[in-house]
């Protein structure tokens, strides 16, 4: 059984002894935004659609109780989960999109020095990181704070009340920016300076370990067996990335979400000096990886979609359609470099390779001959640019990138795949596994229950659907266009600073 926690739902999956896919079932709960830039959930909330959708997939599929061998994790990176000497939660967990934290990042980096934070943690202080989160609670909720024994993150604090274990894997510690990145392990420098408890941080575990067993009353509230083996599992990124079989050197994937992650397998632990990429622990034992975060990618075509495609949406609407599939096929019909147009996706702020909140999105080129078909083709050709942004960090490090494994709802387009193989240079193929983080943690179960490796599991499971080999001629000509698009960051950003300010400060 593989179990993601993400932002607004739970997602359940169930996997045969052959990697196949049996069934899966999602419970959904509530974000809270009590001030402008905070996001907050209830951990009670991701407790019961636990529960619910364990229930919900055993009832659904079938499957006898006793045939469950293990179960794994994934879950949302960053979130803080406060919990106090009883166990019990404090106040609830501040999330990865929580903005509150930007006074708290400029102490971290001043305190522990931003070189020497990066060189231990792999990353600059960033607002969605756990330990600014904790330092804030210290400084606004110092009631809240005098409680705190023990820190996890989402998914480790509802398998504690599956196990009654504290534990947390290598790969989601990385987002804290309290793990020694290199040697797997807490950092007692950047705590110590912090002023962190040691004894706060749960035992770190690599992915495939198992964390737990299932206690009685959690069996009872499932469904499940008692003494069910729970692995420790891990952040969504590396559970993704290990989903669609990125666990070795030479693959990536893009993940066409809301955001847009271009990620990548990294044997050794290597730092971009200007922390423009994060480097983590991978979810594979002993490895590490590097990624790239496009803040709207996804999230811009669906802006584009609410407010410009209401023809679209009634069209897909009577015709039983994805609206998404008729703006593409559209977007189509625009030629190349659709007549001289650029898009900059930074319609949510930017962080890589521009960390800039103010940062702001842009059509740059238009004329009267530009019309519907030749928008949407630039905003998805900007949004290509903009990933390929992150490749070339990555490769700028050393690490070649041969193969490209795309997923995620923009993954479903055949013309987005080759926009994507021709913007990159990059052969792109899609995998038979669609089931996400899910699907990796459901993998990671079954590397600690059979005492499998992670990589052969996945050499063994996923296998390529389609295959997109780069149009040379369309490459040629994409190179020019990103090129131009490369420079207008620059060009652009006092400009986006000031509007920013403006509209900040707007009556």
């Amino acid at each position: 059984m593989g179990l993601d926690l993400g932002t607004s739902a739970i997602k359940c999956i169930l996997i045969n002894d052959e990697g196949a896919v049996i069934d899966s079932y999602s419970v959904s709960y509530p974000l809270s935004q009590p001030e402008p830039g905070w996001a907050e959930q209830d951990p009670e909330d991701w407790w019961q659609a636990t529960v619910a959708s364990i229930r919900g997939l055993l009832e659904q599929s079938q499957v006898p109780v006793a045939d469950i061998a293990g179960i794994g994790f994934s879950g949302q990176m960053h979130g803080s989960v406060f919990l106090d000497e009883a166990q019990q939660v404090i106040r609830p967990a501040l999330l990865w999109c929580d903005q509150r934290t930007a006074e708290q990042c400029a102490y971290i980096e001043a305190t522990v020095g931003q070189a020497e934070l990066g060189r231990l943690t792999g990353n600059r202080a960033l607002t969605g990181f756990t330990a600014p989160k904790l330092l804030w609670l210290r400084q606004h909720e110092p009631e809240h704070y005098a409680r705190v024994r023990h820190l996890l993150l989402p998914k480790d604090y509802v398998r504690l009340r599956l196990t009654g274990a504290f534990g947390m894997d290598m790969a989601d510690a990385s987002g804290t920016l309290l793990l020694d990145v290199a040697s797997r392990s807490w950092s007692s420098a950047v705590c110590e300076r912090l002023d962190i408890p040691l004894a706060w941080l749960p035992p770190l575990y690599e992915s495939g370990d198992i964390a737990g067993h299932l206690l009685p009353e959690a069996a009872a509230l499932t469904g499940l067996a008692a003494g069910t083996k729970v692995v420790v599992g891990g952040g969504d990124q590396a559970c993704g990335a290990v989903g669609v079989g990125v666990v070795r050197s030479g693959i990536a994937s893009v993940a066409l979400g809301t955001s847009g992650v271009v990620f990548v397998h990294d044997d050794t632990y290597q730092v971009d000096e200007a922390y423009r990429l994060h480097s983590f622990c991978h979810g594979v034992p002993g490895k590490w990886h590097r990624m790239g975060v496009m803040l709207a990618a996804g999230g811009s075509f669906q802006w584009w979609r609410n407010h410009f495609a209401q023809e679209e949406m009634a069209r897909a609407e009577r015709e039983g359609k994805d609206v998404y599939e008729i703006l593409t096929a559209d977007a189509e019909t625009a030629p190349l470099g659709s007549e001289g147009l650029l898009f900059l996706p930074y319609l949510s702020g930017e962080r890589t390779p521009h960390p800039d909140p103010k940062a702001r999105g842009a059509f740059i080129g238009l004329n009267l001959r530009h019309g519907k078909a030749h928008l949407t083709r630039a905003l998805l050709e900007g949004i290509t640019f903009g990933l390929r942004d992150s490749l070339e960090l990555i490769r700028a490090s050393g690490i070649e990138v041969s193969e490209l494994r795309v997923n995620g709802g923009g993954a479903k387009s055949p013309f987005w795949r080759q926009m994507i193989a021709d913007i990159f240079g990059i052969p792109v193929v899609t995998v038979n596994s669609t089931d996400g983080p899910a699907y990796g943690a459901a993998i990671m179960a079954a590397s600690g229950v059979l005492n499998r490796d992670i990589t052969e599991l996945c050499d063994a499971w996923i296998q390529v659907t389609s295959r997109t080999e780069p149009n040379p001629a369309n490459q040629a000509k994409y190179e020019v266009y990103y090129e131009l698009f490369r420079g207008l960051y620059g060009t652009l950003q006092g400009t986006f600073h000031k509007l920013s300010d403006l509209a900040e400060h707007a009556e």
